[in-house]
C-alpha cells in the first residue's frame, strides 16, 4: 500500500489555483500535445460545473460582497470604455457557466484562458484586460484571491488587492499584493463621473 504525500500534495494544489487548466494538465498530468490540452482542460471544467449541479444544488456560490459590488458597477461593464474586466484562467465555455450559476452578468470586457499565450502568474491576462477597457495598466486594481493571480496583476503594472478567500492570509501576503483584505464584504465600489471605478478597502 503506498502512502501519499499530503504536504506535496497541497502544494500542488496550492500552486495551481489561478493557473490555466491547459498549464495544469502540461505540468502535473504531462499532456503536451496542444490540441489534447484544450480538449481536456475544456472536458475537465465541464466536468466541474456538472458536479456543481448534482442533486438539484448549485456548488458554485458568490463569496460574500460579490452580489452587492456587482449591482453597483455593472453600468459600468459596457460602453467605449468598459470600466472593468474579467481576466480569468477558466475557459470562456466554464467562466461563463460558473458567473450565470452564481448569478453574475458578464462584463463586455472579458479575457479567458484561450484568450493569451501565457497565463497567469504572468502579465499577459491583465495586460489584455487594461488594453481592452484602454486604459493604462498603472490605472488599475486587479483583484484576486490567487497568489498566481496577484503576481500577474504586479508583473502588469496593476496595484493588487488580495483577498482571502481560498488560501491563507500568509500565501496571500507571500504574493506580496497592495492591499490584502478578508473578503469583498470589506470593499465598497462606485462609478466614478470620470469613467473609472472609485474603491474604498477596509483593511484588516
Amino acid at each position: 500500500m503506498s502512502t501519499l504525500n499530503i504536504d506535496r500534495i497541497y502544494g500542488t494544489l496550492v500552486a495551481a489555483h489561478g493557473v490555466r487548466t491547459v498549464e495544469n494538465l502540461r505540468i502535473y498530468c504531462g499532456v503536451e500535445d496542444p490540441e489534447e490540452l484544450e480538449r481536456e482542460a475544456i472536458r475537465f471544467e465541464e466536468a466541474i460545473v456538472t458536479s456543481a449541479h448534482q442533486n438539484g444544488k448549485s456548488g458554485i456560490v458568490p463569496l460574500p460582497g460579490v452580489l452587492s459590488l456587482m449591482k453597483e458597477i455593472l453600468p459600468g461593464a459596457k460602453g467605449p470604455n468598459p470600466s472593468w474586466a474579467i481576466c480569468t484562467s477558466a475557459t470562456r465555455n466554464y467562466a461563463q457557466a460558473a458567473l450565470s450559476a452564481a448569478g453574475i452578468t458578464p462584463p463586455e470586457i472579458f479575457v479567458a484562458s484561450e484568450d493569451v499565450t501565457k497565463g497567469k502568474p504572468a502579465p499577459d491576462p491583465y495586460l489584455l484586460g487594461a488594453e481592452r477597457c484602454g486604459v493604462e495598466p498603472s490605472r488599475c486594481l486587479v483583484v484576486e484571491d490567487a497568489p498566481a493571480g496577484i503576481k500577474s496583476g504586479k508583473a502588469a503594472g496593476c496595484k493588487t488587492l488580495g483577498l482571502i478567500t481560498s488560501h491563507t492570509k500568509e500565501q496571500v501576503e507571500a504574493a506580496a499584493p497592495d492591499f490584502i483584505t478578508k473578503d469583498l464584504s470589506s470593499v465598497t465600489m462606485k462609478l466614478s463621473e470620470n469613467g473609472g471605478v472609485d474603491v474604498t478597502i477596509i483593511v484588516d
